[in-house]
């Protein structure tokens, strides 16, 4: 990801104390606030990946890492499919795989949980533990939990190759994953049955702030922060705004709402420091807890919608 080179920090007012979230759980449904995210077991997960060393696309790092996405999603009694392709790059054609697994709703229509599982090329060991790995461990812990949920709308997990630029950031060299995700989607005339995107990228650093990211959908952004502050995590969300490019983008793009949750105020962006011990399960709890809450309202405002 990027940020632009003129960040956008705006102050937010503060959202009222009382929110009205829409989370109607179901009889059979969780109470709010309640999650069975495990943060060591997904804290194990990122100690897996990271274990398998710098991961950029194509590489045999990065397909081991896939293989164990693969493994955990079966073994979470999901079927994992790849998307498979050759992408395009200013070092020539790489062969890159997006994962997918669907947890089925009840209904029509699909709301997505993305991050990206590669890391940046580096000619220094680039071990990408919150950057790469965080969303990865994240995600794979979601899959276990999520089918604990009753849901009119399918939730599908998306682990996207190539999101790292093959050598500067470009409009053409990145997003690779989800670019071509969105093409798919066009191409077999569904993308219109994904109703929104939720993405992660970031999010175990140890000092976890998450700030509004300003292209973000706005309602979808909002439903998150307040989601939130109701079960106590506001500290980790911040008020102001700044502008990054991710793989929300493309999708944003194509008039699909979405919302990337990042902390782009990492130290050790891109450097060789970023490693496991700059990362924290607690933060991957803190997002795990959020979103976890986040589908069953997002759920509900999007059948309300229709």
């Amino acid at each position: 990801m990027r940020a632009s080179k003129l960040w956008l920090i705006i102050a937010v007012p503060a959202m009222a104390v009382a929110v009205a979230l829409g989370v109607q759980q179901r009889e059979s449904g969780p109470a709010v606030g309640a999650s069975p995210f495990d943060a060591a077991r997904a804290f194990q997960d990122l100690e897996t990946v990271v274990g398998f060393g710098p991961r950029p696309a194509g590489s045999s790092n990065l397909r081991m890492t896939r293989d164990y996405i693969v493994s955990q999603l079966r073994e979470a009694g999901l079927d994992p499919r790849l998307d498979e392709f050759v992408a395009s790059t200013p070092a020539g054609p790489i062969e890159m795989a997006n994962v997918l697994a669907t947890v089925a709703g009840r209904g029509a229509g699909t709301v997505a949980v993305a991050g990206h599982y590669d890391t940046k090329r580096f000619d220094f060991p680039f071990l990408g533990a919150n950057d790469g790995g965080s969303s990865t461990a994240l995600l794979l812990e979601l899959a276990r939990i999520l089918p604990g949920l009753d849901l009119e709308h399918s939730i599908e997990i998306i682990f996207f190759d190539g999101e790292e630029a093959v050598r500067d950031w470009s409009a053409a060299d990145s997003l690779y994953g989800s670019r071509h995700d969105v093409d798919r989607r066009y191409d077999a005339g569904t993308l219109g049955d994904l109703r929104a995107l939720i993405l992660v990228d970031m999010i175990g650093d140890r000092d976890l702030e998450i700030l509004q990211e300003a292209r973000s959908t706005d309602w979808l952004r909002d439903l998150i922060w307040e989601t939130a502050e109701t079960l106590g995590y506001g500290e980790h969300f911040g008020r102001s705004r700044q502008t990054i490019e991710d793989d929300h983008v493309p999708y944003l793009n194509a008039g699909i709402p979405a919302v990337d949750l990042i902390d782009f105020d990492y130290d050790f962006w891109h450097t060789a420091q970023d490693t496991l011990d700059k990362t924290d399960a607690a933060s991957l709890k803190v997002v795990g807890d959020v979103l976890y809450n986040v589908l069953p309202a997002l759920d509900a405002r999007l059948a309300e919608a229709r």
